[in-house]
């Protein structure tokens, strides 16, 4: 049996921490934790509340871009669970985020859709079970 109760947080890596913070914090809506400047490592560390998880935003001098998307090894994406997606597309849209056509899960009957953030990481929402 495992101990493990619940994910604790991602770790993003973006290429200009002001553009980034806007992004996660003012378009989707994070609140912002802490954030820090470690001078010895030239990067910003910003953690960002999503739920009972968090996101750990950083930025590092000289970061190599991502290989392929969506299927370079390691995370494939990030989903968010929202009520209501066509509310969140629209709001999105309004930042000047476009999304995908929102497709069905044959899996799971619920509706989804991708976006990227500001450094073309692939995010998802997940509409939640009715």
């Amino acid at each position: 049996m495992s101990g493990l109760a619940a994910l604790h947080h991602v770790a993003i890596i973006g290429s200009d921490y002001d553009r980034s913070k806007r992004f996660y914090r003012d378009v989707l809506g994070l609140s912002v934790i802490r954030e820090v400047y470690r001078a010895e490592r030239q990067s910003w560390k910003c953690d960002l509340r999503v739920g009972p998880a968090q996101i750990e935003l950083f930025t590092f001098p000289e970061s190599p871009p991502r290989p392929s998307r969506p299927e370079a090894l390691g995370l494939r994406h990030l989903a968010f669970t929202v009520a209501d997606i066509d509310a969140e597309v629209a709001r999105l849209a309004g930042h000047g985020v476009p999304c995908e056509p929102v497709r069905v899960d044959e899996h799971t009957g619920q509706r989804f859709t991708f976006f990227t953030d500001p450094d073309g990481l692939p995010l998802e929402l997940y509409e939640a079970a009715s």
